[in-house]
């Protein structure tokens, strides 16, 4: 009978396995943070309030609305958090989040354009995978009008940066490298690197010749790319041995791609047009090669780089660090836990909002930001929620929120209208209309926008990928008369909402749970109580200079 005592034991097994692989992606992610977290003192469970702005922060780009955390805080369902991850997901703030996002992570702040931007837009709305997303950035479809926007990635790197500065095809050629497929080659360039023995300075030319190949088209008024005819391999030297080599296009991760030959005059599947300046298309594309080559299934520096910029995105550090230097030299801190969510990204289709949803569904996710003991735990053991930069977006979006500004130019051009005896269509359109159609349709709040990326942005070409004060950020909370309008009572309704508080207790637990989302601790209301006493004849004043001195403080320009 051990025939059966054996058969028994492979369908418990086999039961086993499978339950084990019906477990959600969080619990799985959960089991392997905590197994290698040995001797760590791991930190609780955040409550309520820290959760709640964390996640709105992430998936929302802002912190939440006063009704939303009373909402949230008074609900006492046991799938609250649940509930409220997947409304953040589905809701109407998460593209523009996504879109921010990846445009801040994908541009580095290069500049905006409307083509670009409606693209990503397009994409974080239908949720559309990212693999297509990839795709369509390296091998841009000018005809495919709501995608043709991603070739503002490599148009906006061929620009020369003066009258006689070269284009810089070595920068986009990196940029592709590190932002797509977590390899940075720029010390590969001319010899193999110094340092990482698996980065040749092969895989930097092979990448190189595709984009040498390729120029910004001028013929049509959005950003759109060609390619010239590839017949031949590109020849290079190591300036160390100046040995002449050779290489073919090369796509990280996959190798070099073989040219095809042609007939002389059989190059072209599409040939030019000479009356409209349409470029012709060539038969052997090497971009259409790069971009299904790179964004593949098969291939595991694509699929490892986005889930470990999403995971840096959630958790505040990535798996592997820094982001753009994957390498066998430089081991993930998890292993097993980088395959399984790049196996799992996969399986679910490259799908982002799915992978978010079971990040923020994660105890690691959930954690407190308070140290659970006197000595803080490595951040790799992720024991304790991460301190992050709060984006310029973010900042903007929550001041606008927390100041009532929004509300304060809604009502302001609701008036005018009305005032104007303008139709009521046309007023419901203003009471209806979304934060970002707010913004599109005032001056004021534009401009501030625009001061918000130039003031907490890092510059051009910079990773925002720590957290990292700078004085231009400072003054501009010191002095910049637009905020300080946001705090003015008649501007906004943050004051004008405090001054109808009975008593000064009440004014400061609105002040926490609107710009905090939390309740003042005993000391703080104590602190605040005396210095609103001590200035009761100019109360107005002395509460816009509390809530000034909360908008500048560390606690809202972080997200923790």
């Amino acid at each position: 009978m051990r025939w059966l005592a054996r058969l028994s034991l492979s369908v418990v097994l086999a039961a086993a396995s499978e339950a084990a692989s019906a477990e959600p992606l969080h619990a799985k992610i959960d089991q392997l943070i905590e197994s290698q977290a040995t001797g760590v003192e791991i930190a609780p469970s955040a409550d309520d309030a820290e959760f709640l702005r964390r996640v709105s922060l992430d998936l929302a780009g802002r912190i939440p609305t006063v009704a939303e955390a009373n909402a949230f805080l008074s609900d006492k369902a046991e799938d609250k958090r649940s509930v409220l991850i997947e409304k953040l997901l589905t809701g109407p703030d998460y593209p523009r989040r996504m879109q921010e996002l990846f445009h801040v992570m994908l541009m580095e702040r290069r500049g905006d354009n409307d083509e670009w931007l409606k693209f990503l837009r397009v994409c974080f709305e239908q949720n559309k995978p990212w693999h297509v997303m990839a795709r369509a950035i390296l091998n841009p479809d000018a005809d495919n009008d709501e995608l043709r926007g991603a070739a503002f990635f490599v148009t906006q790197r061929l620009v020369s940066e003066g009258a006689m500065a070269p284009v810089d095809v070595p920068g986009l050629t990196r940029d592709v490298g590190r932002l797509l497929a977590g390899v940075d080659l720029q010390c590969a360039q001319c010899h193999n690197h110094l340092t990482i023995p698996h980065y040749y300075q092969k895989d930097f030319q092979g990448l190189h010749m595709i984009f040498e190949n390729v120029q910004t088209r001028r013929d049509v008024q959005f950003p759109a790319v060609s390619e010239k005819v590839m017949q031949a391999k590109k020849e290079f030297k190591s300036v160390f041995e100046q040995v002449a080599l050779q290489t073919g296009p090369v796509v990280p991760g996959r190798g070099e791609v073989e040219i095809p030959v042609f007939e002389k005059g059989e190059e072209f599947a599409v040939a030019a047009d000479p009356k409209t300046r349409k470029p012709g298309v060539p038969k052997f594309s090497p971009l259409n090669e790069l971009a299904t080559g790179l964004a593949a299934k098969e291939n595991d520096i694509f699929t490892k780089n986005i889930v470990n910029r999403l995971w840096f995105v959630m958790m505040g550090r990535g798996l592997v660090e820094p982001l753009d230097l994957q390498h066998a030299d430089n081991a993930p801190t998890h292993p097993e836990l980088l395959n399984l969510l790049a196996s799992e990204f996969v399986a679910h289709e490259f799908d982002i909002r799915w992978l978010l949803g079971e990040l923020a569904r994660t105890n690691t996710y959930q954690r407190s930001s308070m140290l659970p003991g006197e000595a803080e735990p490595p951040r790799e053991s992720y024991a304790v929620a991460i301190e992050q930069r709060v984006s310029a977006e973010q900042l903007y979006w929550s001041v606008g929120i927390a100041t009532g500004r929004f509300d304060a130019v809604r009502r302001s051009i609701r008036k005018g209208l009305v005032d104007a005896k303008k139709p009521e269509e046309e007023i419901k359109t203003i009471d209806e209309a979304t934060l970002e159609e707010l913004v599109a349709k005032s001056d004021e709040l534009k401009t501030a926008l625009a001061d918000f990326k130039t003031n907490f942005g890092s510059g051009p070409k910079e990773p925002e990928v720590e957290f990292e004060p700078s004085v231009k950020g400072a003054l501009y909370l010191m002095h910049e008369s637009k905020l300080q309008k946001c705090l003015e009572s008649g501007s906004a309704t943050l004051v004008e909402d405090l001054l109808k508080t009975e008593t000064d207790q009440a004014a400061i637990d609105h002040l926490f749970l609107r710009l905090l989302t939390r309740k003042p601790t005993d000391e703080e209301r104590q602190q605040l109580a005396s210095y609103l006493e001590e200035n009761k004849e100019r109360r107005s004043e002395a509460l816009a200079n509390v809530a000034w001195a909360m908008l500048t403080s560390t606690e809202f320009v972080v997200n923790h």
